[in-house]
């Protein structure tokens, strides 16, 4: 036994050679029918995800049989297979998710369902996020419906070391448990060895650092425990090469009486320095990157990935410095700016990295990022300029490969395992969604919902903008490039090669040859084919739009953008309501100015924000305001665009108190107002609310479940009789809402949907319309088709993020084409324009903007410019 130790301990895990001879997955499921896929557009992940087959796939005994042609007698052995044909359509690997908490973060959030943190040590290599895998995660389905197939489940990152992650398939099994869903378990798990004449599989590990919030540490605490760790496990790898070097020459006298050295709590630390394991590591900033590229080197073991690493792309010299190759980077696309770690993200990261020589991986951190939408990040950074094979590549192959399974998974090869997703466009397409998604050759959706009417344009890779200038002033500026606009007042600004005008109005002027408009001092006074001719033409900026168009500005509502820079440091924010009462506070009074994700938004597209005082546990939180996000200040003309706009409250499961008691609360506090008398001074909660009741502004009461909207129907109803006066009443949230979208119609109240794509995140937002391939409808739709006045927030981290208003129009591109033609591009702008205002009582602000090589809602344009009325100038991006 000692000697079969001694030997196998040098010997580097991996498939054994003969892995690629098998003829049934050992993950195959008995009585799954063969699937013959004909007609598809097979990206492969060959040649550096350049190979793009047109061709055949065969699946059998959980397997890919053959890519490409498929040889007659090969079909001849499979007599019951299915056939389906593709059409032409884009069938791809599975996606795999390199970082995702999915199962030890269930959802929906309960009680007794978190097992992502151990808060007992910092070092912790021994823990294993196997033994907390929920099987009852909503999560797994509604990730295959996005395409995934394969995720690496971490532990969280309060610990240094975390401990031991595990691979999975999402797939349910028939025996319903956590081990049943491992891919390659590290042999050891459950009994089973290593054969005598096979490697060892690899072993993953999470670290984190730094670590100081859960043990209120430095970084110097959390290094040196580090060290501490890995010295220990040093001291074991030493005895053991030492007792195994007397044991393999036959020198017994020095070993007889004596046990193999080792510790079960440090056995995995010991692999790591074996090079057995794929070192995960959650790393943020310079400073943290250099000291494990420094901890790798001292110890000499290896790094898979940096995961999150949103400075690594600053810092690339360092990652090539690390132990016996450079980590992969494991990032965002847009998740940023939450604290300070994060505060440096680029957009233009993962190109940045790539022109580096480095490995970029794309992955969620669900719930961080919804799994199901993972495509979605590799969607934006080929916007942002990652070429169209890198950025499939870092969602399917190159995780795959990361966690050291590209042997089996990441790509359409003979012998690897039937993980297969047919896509209804272009996967790099918005909105691109499975028809149909294998998982060992099972097809995992029973009824697919298809988008039918999908434009053949989407069929092929989008075109995206020239962002080379962008890029180079992030890295010159060190992640934080000036974003203020260039403001052009007193002089005529021409758009020439304009092909679309669409009014706040609603009307749309299209041309098929190119018009030009005139602003000046934020007014549009000529359009049409002679404009450059006209007098205020004369020594005006020209600004060519190549087939561009002019459309009304984005209206963002539900995040703390204005009262906040970084969202989890109170030092950077207004801060939490405090009692509400004799004062009731105004956001007005609070707000900030120039925030790099206000500018950051307005460069996309975003022009208007209106924020309300920010609440997690009152009742009543004040009085929203109106605001410019591309003024720098608040004394600049038309940057406070609306002092008062509504009155918030919220009313959840969540609260200390009752829904009941809160409804009570709500109710009382309006009809008081109403019986107060008007001529006596009232506190300002009493006044705020008598506006309401007259219909002066909205009440706008964040509600996700159904059961609390439908008590909120009820509220505006008993309200009503005893006023006799209708009042503005509007939901914000609104996750379950779709539940009761007549009865919402019927009521004229409407609904502000925050966040567009729905998640269980926890019980009161449990009941989602998840959308295709899951449903026909998503939650917004289902409105909408009821006759319910919908706006949109942006989508977030469980819940609307301020980071996340930037992608407005990627979340109304997504809508439209999700819509199947039910929604005209008019529509679907209201639903993050027009709609928001009409819902929150915000007077219209007017603004235009200028979009090049395309509309707003075209992919592949770029807003380079805003017409603000109220600010009186042209803003040029």
């Amino acid at each position: 036994m000692s000697i079969a130790k001694c030997k196998s301990l040098h010997v580097k895990p991996g498939p054994p050679p003969s892995f690629h001879d098998r003829a049934v997955s050992d993950r195959h499921v008995p009585g799954t029918k063969p699937v013959w896929v004909r007609n598809a557009t097979l990206w492969t992940g060959n040649a550096n995800g350049t190979e793009v087959v047109t061709g055949d796939l065969l699946l059998a005994d959980g397997l890919i049989k053959a890519v490409g042609i498929i040889p007659d007698a090969l079909l001849r052995a499979y007599p019951d297979v299915e056939s389906i044909d593709a059409r032409a359509a884009w069938v791809t690997p599975g996606l795999v998710d390199l970082h995702s908490h999915m199962g030890v973060g269930a959802s929906p959030k309960l009680q007794g369902a978190g097992d992502t943190n151990s808060h007992a040590a910092p070092m912790q290599p021994w823990l294993r996020s196997i033994d907390g895998l929920n099987t009852h995660d909503e999560s797994f389905k509604l990730g295959i419906a996005g395409g995934l197939t394969t995720a690496l489940i971490l532990p969280g990152s309060a610990n240094g070391i975390g401990g031991q992650a595990f691979v999975i398939k999402l797939r349910e099994t028939e025996e319903r448990s956590p081990s049943a869903m491992l891919l390659e378990p590290p042999f050891g798990l459950n009994g089973s060895q290593v054969g005598a004449d096979g490697p060892p599989r690899w072993r993953q590990m999470k670290y984190a650092l730094p670590c100081p919030r859960v043990y209120s540490q430095t970084r110097m605490d959390t290094f040196w425990q580090f060290r501490e760790a890995y010295d220990k496990a040093r001291q074991i790898k030493e005895a053991q090469d030492e007792y195994c070097e007397a044991a393999l020459a036959g020198q017994w006298n020095l070993v007889e009486g004596k046990a193999f050295p080792e510790e079960l709590q440090w056995e995995a630390l010991v692999d790591v320095l074996r090079g057995k394991v794929k070192v995960q590591t959650h790393c943020y900033e310079a400073v943290d990157l250099d000291d494990f590229v420094r901890l790798s080197n001292e110890f000499r073991f290896p790094i898979a990935a940096f995961h999150h690493a949103h400075e690594s792309y600053l810092v690339p010299d360092v990652l090539k410095r690390a132990y016996d190759h450079p980590p992969a980077s494991a990032i965002f696309a847009a998740f940023s700016r939450y604290k300070r770690e994060a505060y440096r993200h680029s957009e233009f990261a993962a190109r940045i990295l790539y022109d580096a020589g480095l490995k970029v991986v794309l992955k969620s951190d669900h719930s961080g990022v919804v799994s199901r939408y993972l495509l979605h990040e590799a969607q934006q950074v080929h916007y942002f300029g990652l070429p169209e094979n890198v950025a499939l590549a870092s969602v399917i192959s190159t995780p795959a490969e990361v966690m050291g399974m590209d042997h089996r998974i990441g790509f359409l090869r003979p012998a690897y395992d039937a993980d297969v997703v047919i896509w209804d466009s272009h996967p790099l397409q918005l909105g691109a969604t499975p028809t149909q998604v294998f998982v060992d050759g099972a097809a995992q959706l029973d009824h697919p919902v298809v988008t039918a009417n999908k434009d053949k344009a989407l069929q092929t890779s989008p075109a995206v903008p020239d962002w080379a200038d962008e890029a180079a002033s992030t890295i010159g500026y060190e992640g934080l490039p000036p974003l203020a606009p260039e403001n052009i007042k007193e002089q005529a600004v021409v758009f020439t090669g304009v092909r679309e005008i669409i009014t706040h109005n609603g009307t749309t002027v299209t041309s098929a040859e190119d018009l030009a408009v005139i602003a000046r001092d934020g007014v549009i006074t000529c359009v049409g084919i002679h404009c450059a001719g006209v007098t205020d033409a004369a020594g005006a900026r020209i600004v060519e739009l190549e087939g561009g168009a002019l459309s009304p500005g984005f209206v963002t509502f539900g995040t703390p953008l204005g009262l906040a820079e970084i969202s989890s440091d109170t030092s950077t924010a207004d801060g939490p309501v405090g009692e509400v009462g004799a004062v009731l506070p105004r956001a007005v009074d609070g707000l900030l100015f120039g925030t790099r994700d206000a500018l950051l938004a307005y460069r996309h597209g975003v022009t208007r924000g209106v924020v309300a005082p920010q609440s997690s546990d009152k009742l009543v939180s004040g009085l929203s305001v109106a605001f410019s996000l591309g003024a720098l200040n608040k004394v600049e003309k038309g940057a406070v665009t609306q002092r008062i706009v509504a009155l918030h409250a919220e009313v959840t499961l969540k609260a200390k108190e009752s829904v009941s008691t809160q409804v009570a609360r709500l109710r009382a506090l309006l009809l008081d107002a109403w019986r107060s008398d008007t001529g006596k001074q009232a506190s300002e909660l009493i006044e705020a609310a008598q506006r309401v009741v007259r219909g002066e502004i909205p009440l706008v009461v964040k509600a996700h479940s159904a059961d609390v909207i439908a008590t909120l129907l009820d509220l505006k109803k008993d309200v009503e009789a005893e006023t006799g006066r209708a009042f503005s009443l509007t939901i914000a949230g609104g996750t379950e809402a779709h539940l009761i979208a007549p009865e919402l119609a019927a009521s004229g109240v409407g609904v502000l949907v925050l966040s567009p794509r729905s998640f269980p995140y926890d019980w009161e937002r449990k009941r989602i319309s998840p959308g295709p391939p899951l449903t026909k409808d998503s939650n917004v739709l289902a409105l909408v088709e009821a006759g319910v006045t919908v706006g949109i927030g942006p989508h977030g981290a469980s819940g609307p993020s301020s980071w996340g208003v930037r992608n407005t129009r990627f979340d109304v591109i997504w809508l439209l084409l999700e819509s199947d033609g039910r929604l005209s591009k008019e529509h679907a702008l209201a639903l993050a324009s027009t709609n928001v205002e009409k819902l929150l009582g915000a007077k219209s602000s007017g603004d235009l903007v200028a979009t090049r090589s395309g509309g707003l809602l075209d992919f592949g344009s770029k807003v380079v410019g805003v017409v603000s009325a109220e600010r009186g100038v042209i803003d040029l991006l």
